[in-house]
């Protein structure tokens, strides 16, 4: 065997991807949808994260239909809110619930941030997570349940928009600027790279569609919706930057625990009124 190498040297990835290459990233990663990831480079991440809230849009969609099934069918607003919910955790794995009670449990440890990191890491849940996890799952079954006892269409609204926001926060914390907490893993291979104009773009699309799809229900529930978005984002951005300071930077957990505060913040301010 020889060190030597005579054939073409490999042509490195181009610096742009494809939308089709930054659509199944996303989908690819933020669901197990069956989605081939063609490519897992940072071009290929920079467009998945902004195509986030898209897999959102899906998997919102997806939650809707077998909630909306059931409160028609007479199954009332609470089962149809349960499994709601249950959708979105079934079509992650329930990695982004798992990503919401490690990150609580690394920031409720008061040690170093090594030390808080290597707690996320384990595979078992301590009592943080436990009573994030358990608040959480209630808070959003109880909002969702609200939402449906109005109408089938709030609540379906409801739940694509607590999708779609999920994901758009993931957006905004891959934004330039936000350090990874590792050197591998998710949160390395997205951290920093949508670009702040791009990621301010999509949020500002996302908010105005959420607004304009709900404007047939009345201005004041189109209102709802932009200020359900703004709120998700606020209560995101602020445990970001919390995370940022504890952890010095992001992983793959803290996009999970992002994503379920966001959509849980979301449904309540939609529930409200």
């Amino acid at each position: 065997m020889t060190d030597s190498y005579d054939g073409p040297s490999p042509t490195p990835p181009p610096e742009r991807a494809s939308l089709l290459d930054g659509v199944r990233f996303a989908f690819g990663t933020l669901t197990v949808l069956p989605t081939r990831i063609t490519r897992w480079d940072r071009p290929a991440a920079r467009t998945g994260m902004a195509c986030a809230p898209l897999a959102g849009l899906v998997v919102g969609l997806l939650a809707a239909v077998p909630g909306v099934l059931l409160l028609v069918c007479g199954g009332g607003p609470l089962l149809a809110a349960a499994v709601t919910v249950a959708v979105p955790a079934a079509l992650t794995r329930a990695l982004h619930l798992d990503g919401l009670a490690d990150t609580v449990d690394g920031l409720g440890s008061a040690k170093p941030a090594d030390a808080a990191l290597r707690i996320m890491k384990q595979s078992d849940i301590g009592p943080f997570g436990v009573v994030a996890l358990v608040f959480v799952l209630l808070a959003q079954v109880a909002a969702l349940a609200n939402v449906y006892a109005d109408s089938w269409i709030r609540g379906a609204l409801a739940a694509v928009l607590a999708a779609v926001t999920a994901r758009l926060a993931m957006t905004l914390a891959s934004r330039d600027g936000v350090p990874p907490a590792r050197p591998e893993g998710l949160g390395a291979a997205v951290a920093g790279v949508v670009p702040r104009g791009a990621a301010a773009a999509v949020a500002a699309i996302v908010l105005v569609l959420s607004a304009a799809v709900a404007l047939p229900l009345g201005l004041p529930a189109a209102a709802q919706h932009a200020v359900a978005v703004l709120a998700a984002l606020l209560a995101a951005e602020a445990l970001l930057r919390r995370c940022v300071r504890r952890f010095d930077g992001v992983t793959g957990d803290v996009f999970g625990a992002l994503a379920e505060v966001s959509a849980t913040t979301a449904l309540v301010v939609l529930a409200l009124g």
